[in-house]
């Protein structure tokens, strides 16, 4: 937690003693080091809770604890000693709180009461339950129309918070219904849909130890999802090969060494991860999958036979379209739009051609692309040549980030929903749920600039911060007549409010949440449609808390009264009665009280892991997507001129942090210490511009809408990174992302490649 600042290159593997080191550190930082300890060890344990970290499933939910350096920081944020009472907000008013950095924010603790802010003195101060639910229900009830009204989720938020929480608002009148899953893998549950029928992805955990091949596209498992590189490790110590697709070159892509391996800690070994690493340019997985298809392809035109040809015609269409399309593509073009040559995409393909079983994972760093959906759908396309969907040790494998991104989805949170789930909860709760679409993240955002939505309502996130456009989101936040957030910690987006504005603090995953029937577990369903449950064991952080699916109830009840017959607090007394209210709805989850019960849960029918296609022609479909005759950074490169130096930016989270949330300023894989404000350069490219490692920079946006996107003073850090591209950490990269930046057909926020320029700090472009 030191705040030195320092860049050094850190040469040593993932893992190892230098996350034990920095979880004691984390540990002792927060004041907890013996109930800290204590709450580790019930992490995802029958009796425990489910980590509120990544959705990366859990081998064994009876087995000893699986060590995970960011689970156990989210553990130990969330069990601190710090409390932000309401003293602490008398002696801050917004303003200054305002002025602090998110981590400042994060670091004074847990909320501890309901709070109301006070414009005539610009503080927030104490407001009680009933009064809170009071002044929401009357601004919602107060509205013209019930689409002036948006509610938010955050993927931590379990499924039973989230199907009272979508019950609640449909009853209300709409679908607006913005979620975290937006602003990630939209893009994966668009591509997937249209060619396989599931958002989902088809792999278990499982297959990881029958794959003969794991290829890895965008994504950084080290920091991101620290326990799959225990998988990793095994498949490759079994001979399995792992080939990665990153422009960064990550210490968790190379090298691990587990700190569950009492000889390898003993010895300072580790384990290598990947056995072919290609660094693309940002945005080339396009080209570098449908290099590896045409090589395939080709392959098989020669006589090697490595296509399933009995899986092709009895469960696929579109083939020939998309070979034709290959087929047509110089692999000169496929070089150019990659970064990779000939020779490497061929390897690629050569590794695949001679797999027997293949899982294909990938991360943000696919989805936050303009041309994302046609990507996925390339990969899925790769996997369906050789018949790697539905099968052992196969498959696609999106790895989704909140703990129950997935699960709130499977809920009914969002805002474009099936028929099929109106239909089912208009008969089984005689109302008319609204069937016109609701607006997503970034149609929220939009909405709120034009001044057509008054009432805010976030369960959990920190949306003033996650979001992109950020100097847009917040104009668009303090344009509504109330903005409330339902969260554990103070954050940037308490003090970025409306008129009117309501933090209400609730309990946390480690906590025991006691309601009339007595002790209460909730459930989530993680990465790979697994639903299990989960109960906290700390005492709450206040008595004033409330869980999340007492909120809901209490908000319902004061928002509908008579006009709704679901009885809410009946519902909430217990939690089983609510998981009894999800089975009517979704079949799927028959059973659900006893299925749940059974240590590790029970996995959700996933239709496609059988090979039924629940697509309009009943087969898994090939996706035809040209590559895109011009990028972003290259469209600015052409407006602006030969004598501009058009960069491609891509955000990126640093090791101390999950998501908005920043646990420390160190990022230790890429040797950065005490700071945040850097941005990662070729070491060519830093001569290139006539500056020095360490020289600060201000980092503009080139886009043609006239906007003014900066941010500044950045210090360049050289880094193993392809010339012309750039990595700088979110959330304070998002100002840079234009709000008209989005994946096309799914919305999501091309964070991942933001055409830019570089000068030097105070220098005009």
């Amino acid at each position: 937690m030191s705040s030195e600042q320092k860049i050094n290159l850190y040469a040593g593997p993932a893992g190892g003693w230098g996350a034990l080191n920095s979880v004691k550190n984390t540990l002792l930082h927060h004041g907890i080091p013996v109930k800290g300890a204590k709450t580790l060890l019930s992490a995802n344990q029958p009796d425990g809770f489910d980590c509120p970290g990544c959705a990366w499933p859990d081998r064994n939910h009876h087995s000893t604890f699986e060590f995970c350096e960011n689970g156990a920081k989210a553990v130990a944020a969330e069990a601190t000693a710090r409390r932000a009472t309401p003293e602490f907000f008398a002696r801050h008013s917004v303003a200054e709180l305002a002025a602090q950095s998110d981590f400042w924010l994060e670091e004074q603790g847990r909320l501890t009461h309901p709070m109301v802010y006070d414009a005539a003195s610009d503080h927030y101060v104490p407001i009680a339950w009933d009064e809170a639910f009071a002044l929401i229900a009357r601004h919602l009830n107060a509205l013209a129309d019930p689409n002036q009204a948006i509610f938010y989720t955050s993927g931590r938020t379990s499924n039973e918070a989230a199907f009272l929480y979508q019950l609640f608002v449909r009853q209300f009148g709409t679908n607006n219904f913005p979620d975290c899953s937006n602003m990630c893998h939209e893009a994966s549950g668009a591509a997937m849909r249209a060619q396989i029928g599931t958002g989902k992805g088809t792999v278990q955990l499982a297959d990881f130890e029958q794959a003969d091949a794991i290829f890895i596209f965008g994504q950084n498992p080290g920091t991101n999802h620290p326990r799959m590189l225990g998988e990793l490790r095994a498949a490759h110590q079994r001979g399995a090969r792992i080939v990665s697709f990153n422009p960064l070159r990550e210490r968790g892509l190379e090298r691990f060494a587990d700190p569950q391996d009492k000889l390898q800690m003993a010895t300072l070994g580790s384990s290598p991860i990947s056995t072919h690493y290609f660094q693309l340019r940002i945005g080339g997985d396009l080209a570098a999958v449908q290099g590896m298809a045409k090589h395939v392809l080709e392959l098989h035109a020669r006589g090697h036979r490595v296509l399933d040809e009995d899986f092709i015609a009895q469960h696929t269409s579109g083939l020939h379209d998309w070979a034709a399309l290959l087929a047509s593509t110089p692999w000169q073009r496929l070089e150019e739009a990659s970064g990779l040559s000939e020779t490497q995409m061929r390897a690629a393909g050569d590794v695949y051609a001679n797999a027997g079983s293949v899982i294909a994972c990938w991360g943000m760093g696919i989805t936050q692309h303009q041309h994302a959906v046609a990507t996925i759908g390339a990969i899925v396309n790769l996997l369906l040549l050789r018949g790697n969907i539905g099968r052992a040790g196969a498959g696609p494998c999106p790895v989704r980030g909140h703990s129950n991104v997935q699960g709130d989805r499977t809920m009914g949170i969002w805002e474009a929903p099936r028929a099929a789930l109106l239909d089912r909860l208009a008969a089984v709760y005689q109302f008319r749920p609204p069937r016109a679409p609701g607006v997503d993240t970034v149609g929220a955002i939009e909405l709120m600039r034009r001044g057509g939505c008054k009432v805010f309502f976030a369960m959990g996130g920190n949306f003033a911060a996650a979001t992109p456009d950020t100097l847009q989101t917040w104009a668009g936040l303090r344009q509504c007549d109330l903005t409330v957030h339902v969260a554990t910690k103070l954050n940037r987006s308490h003090v970025v409010h409306g008129r009117a504005a309501l933090i209400l603090p609730c309990l946390g995953r480690t906590e025991i949440d006691v309601q009339a029937s007595g002790a209460q577990g909730v459930t989530v369903e993680d990465s790979m449609s697994m639903v299990h449950i989960s109960a906290g064991i700390n005492a709450p952080a206040s008595p004033h808390l409330l869980s999340e699916p007492a909120i809901v109830a209490r908000l319902a009840e004061a928002t509908l009264g008579a006009r709704s017959a679901v009885p809410w607090g009946w519902l909430v007394e217990d939690y089983a009665r609510i998981r009894d209210e999800i089975e009517k709805v979704f079949p799927d989850f028959h059973d659900f009280n006893a299925r749940v019960a059974v240590p590790g849960g029970f996995r959700l029918r996933n239709p496609a892991a059988e090979r039924q296609w629940a697509t309009p022609g009943g087969k898994a479909a090939f996706s035809v997507r040209a590559l895109a005759q011009d990028t972003p950074t290259q469209r600015a490169q052409e407006r602006l001129g030969g004598d501009a130096r058009v960069f491609t930016l891509l955000s990126t989270r640093s090791h101390d942090q999950y998501n908005t949330t920043i646990y420390g300023l160190n990022d230790r894989y890429r040797g950065v210490r005490g700071r945040r404000d850097v941005v990662f350069i070729h070491p060519e490219d830093i001569r290139g511009l006539g500056l020095s490692a360490g020289d600060r920079v201000d980092i503009h946006t080139a886009w043609d809408d006239g906007q003014e996107r900066t941010v500044r003073a950045f210090a360049l850090v050289p880094y193993d990174i392809p010339r012309g591209n750039l990595a700088a950490y979110y959330p304070e990269t998002n100002p840079l992302v234009p709000l008209s930046a989005v994946a096309e057909g799914a919305g999501t926020p091309t964070s991942k490649s933001i055409p830019v320029l570089l000068v030097a700090a105070g220098a005009t472009p």
